[in-house]
């Protein structure tokens, strides 16, 4: 290691801990838990060594990458909050989310080296591995490490009571896969049927959706696009045809999503689980108030003053959605034309540095590129992405990407 070399142990260090909060998303306060301590020693970590002048530990492109980041992240709510439907709640989601500048931050340390960023892709590969083949026990007994199988949809670890185990398979897929593949063919079929079968089963549609455009690009790249499309026609008559076999509610769920072929907006609604009203309560939240919105986390207060007489929700007696669930109207009503305008900035910024660096850069980063387009696809729902569960991890895969593209190390020859 040269003089100008950055340190090996912190980056590691850095990625154990990373790893420990997203082994821990399933018990959401403990993850928020591990991930405000460590974000806090971080900071008084780097200012340590601010101070004494030592090497920086990531690269500056790193870090400015990853403050362009969050600052697109974090200045629409901060400008939401003057006038938020509710400020008390909305300014304290603000000042919370502070956190998430040297959470990135930490991203950037253990995505600097070759071996830190060996750790996290392989720990996050096992991760992925190792929930879904408890969910598969799930299915084969009933029981996993969240518990009794008590919901309508395969629920795995993460628990009858926090219904997001689709979601998280299908945006971290790719480091199993490309885990996988670095083995054989063999192995990255056995995975990605494996990954298939507990996302099918969880039952989450947008997690259907988010698989199949991991598998077109990963199965593109490694098989070429007509096998990968004869292949995954194949898999999905498979899979579906054995998932309806094991659950009765997935068959629910495919009946429920061919009522989009009806026409009529009750249909829709209904194939849509009530989607419909909830986006155009949203849309009337933005046209309301279209230079700042709501709010963020304000949805669910102002949503009965913009529901239509024949909500899907308040009609039933229900309460009132939560969130916009899609990433575009969630941040139009709640963060107004301002917090479109930051994100699509953020946009072009992670657009600019992918063609700003060399070959090499966009080959390690290619992985977290993946999975954060993935995360990110606006033609899909999605949860809140201004919650702590799905803020959180959205900001990690923004952060592996911004941490891997503008490393200072190469990777190892032969490294996974």
């Amino acid at each position: 290691m040269t003089p100008s070399s950055p340190p090996d142990w912190p980056s590691r260090g850095v990625a154990a801990w990373l790893l420990l909060v997203v082994a821990t998303w399933p018990w959401p306060g403990v993850s928020e838990s591990l991930l405000g301590l460590g974000a806090l020693f971080v900071l008084l970590a780097m200012l340590w060594r601010r101070y004494r002048d030592v090497l920086p530990l990531a690269s500056r492109e790193a870090w400015a990458l990853c403050t362009a980041l969050f600052l697109a992240y974090w200045l629409p709510e901060f400008f939401s909050a003057f006038d938020a439907v509710d400020r008390a709640a909305s300014w304290r989601e603000v000042w919370l989310d502070l956190r998430y500048l040297p959470f990135l931050l930490a991203i950037a340390i253990a995505m600097d080296t070759a071996r830190g960023r060996r750790w996290m892709l392989t720990g996050l590969a096992g991760i992925v591995l190792f929930w879904t083949m408890d969910a598969l026990l799930q299915v084969a007994t009933g029981w996993s490490l969240g518990g009794a199988a008590t919901a309508d949809r395969l629920s795995g670890i993460f628990g009858a009571g926090n219904l997001k185990l689709g979601l998280a398979l299908a945006c971290l897929s790719p480091f199993a896969l490309h885990w996988a593949g670095k083995r054989n063919t063999a192995a990255w079929l056995l995975v990605a049927v494996a990954l298939g079968a507990a996302i099918l089963l969880a039952g989450a549609r947008a997690a259907w959706l988010s698989y199949g455009l991991v598998l077109l690009c990963s199965g593109h790249r490694r098989f070429g696009l007509a096998k990968t499309l004869a292949g995954g026609v194949l898999g999905l008559v498979l899979l579906v045809g054995g998932g309806l076999f094991v659950s009765d509610t997935l068959a629910t769920r495919f009946q429920r999503s061919a009522e989009l072929l009806q026409g009529d907006e009750a249909g829709v609604d209904e194939a849509l689980s009530g989607r419909l009203s909830i986006w155009k309560a949203a849309v009337g939240m933005a046209r309301a108030h279209p230079l700042n919105g709501i709010g963020v986390r304000g949805f669910r207060d102002a949503y009965a003053d913009y529901a239509g007489e024949r909500d899907f929700f308040l009609s039933r007696g229900e309460g009132p959605a939560l969130h916009a669930h899609q990433l575009l109207l969630e941040v139009f009503s709640e963060t107004g034309v301002v917090g479109l305008l930051f994100w699509c900035a953020g946009v072009w910024i992670a657009w600019v540095a992918w063609h700003w660096v060399g070959e090499a850069a966009r080959r390690r980063s290619r992985v977290p590129a993946l999975a954060l387009a993935v995360a990110a696809f606006p033609l899909n729902t999605h949860l809140a992405f201004y919650s702590s569960a799905w803020g959180g991890a959205f900001l990690l895969l923004a952060g592996l990407y911004a941490g891997s593209l503008m490393a200072r190390s190469e990777d190892e020859p032969g490294s996974a």
